[in-house]
């Protein structure tokens, strides 16, 4: 497959245009990010100039004890607790590994957990989430991603952002996912992987969308990831990084980065939480690919309460 690269400028869009079209070529194509990377500036919010800077050019940010291990602890322990729980695996919500009963991905942990939704709402996380965005944010997504020991299997190369613009309508790369971690996250058990600065070029992909893609894709991605040629491509051009740290390290990553993760064949778990803040002023339109929304549980298109009222006690 070939793949080509043009340099387009940025232009204000007209009502309803897509912008960044993918999924509707036979060939691939990459060309330069439409969207603003920081919409905040420093003083509005705990980031440093150098902090926004390294983000812009990098598209991630990296903290190694944002957030206390003692904090987290009941939230480990809930993970477990979800984990075991019969009812959570057979829910819409989760997603079991194609060749087990080992539970994957559990969806929308900011509404079935009064603990995990206060963690989402941490006024760390939506501080920084809201001088990114330039502004107050609600939650798009929130997940668990167990990758257990030994069979923990991989996430594949992909852009959010693709996809949340293609399935979900998200017009503008106006969105920050934050990675907590729940367990340690060491160069072996599969982190996250980044390709730093990719997340100013967009790769269009090939292959139309099925309809009810979120069933099969979140076990097993196969529409929406970049072809091999445009990931080499990014790689040459940018290399990779795999921020790792201990429990209550957070990343920040910027929607159209290129990431992935390894499997898991240590005996170690890695178990993180993952929010998704979007900008109020970005709610999602009809998907780009002509087909019915994804769940709410999966792409929220209801409820906009800002992050920040998340942490408050009911």
């Amino acid at each position: 497959m070939t793949t080509t690269t043009t340099t387009t400028r940025p232009r204000t869009p007209a009502p309803g245009e897509d912008r960044y079209p993918s999924r509707v070529a036979a060939q691939a194509t990459i060309t330069d990010r439409k969207d603003p990377v920081v919409y905040g500036r420093a003083g509005d919010g705990p980031l440093s100039e150098s902090e926004l800077r390294f983000y812009e050019d990098n598209g991630y940010l990296s903290f190694d004890s944002l957030l206390s291990a003692d904090e987290l602890a009941a939230c480990l322990d809930e993970l477990q607790r979800l984990r075991g729980d019969d009812a959570v695996k057979d829910s819409p919500e989760a997603v079991i590994e194609p060749d087990s009963r080992e539970l994957r991905s559990v969806f929308a942990i900011h509404k079935s957990s009064e603990l995990l939704r206060r963690l989402c709402g941490h006024p760390k996380l939506v501080a920084i989430a809201r001088q990114l965005l330039g502004g107050d944010v609600y939650i798009h997504q929130s997940r668990i991603n167990y990758k257990g020991g030994f069979r923990g299997k991989e996430f594949y190369w992909h852009s959010d952002f693709e996809t949340w613009h293609v399935e979900d309508g998200v017009p503008a790369m106006r969105m920050v996912s934050c990675s907590i971690s729940l367990t340690p996250n060491t160069p072996h058990n599969g982190p996250l992987m980044i390709v730093p600065g990719s997340h100013q070029r967009y790769v269009s992909c090939v292959g139309a969308t099925p309809d009810d893609n979120y069933k099969s894709s979140l076990k097993r991605q196969e529409v929406g990831v970049p072809d091999d040629a445009s990931l080499t491509k990014l790689v040459d051009e940018f290399g990779i990084a795999a921020p790792i740290g201990p429990v209550g390290s957070v990343t920040f990553f910027e929607c159209n980065v290129m990431h992935g993760s390894n499997s898991n064949i240590t005996p170690m778990p890695r178990s993180n939480l993952f929010v998704v803040y979007n900008s109020l002023d970005n709610k999602p339109v009809a998907p780009y690919c002509g087909l019915k929304p994804r769940p709410n549980f999966i792409a929220e298109r209801e409820d906009f309460t800002p992050a920040a009222e998340l942490a408050k006690a009911r």
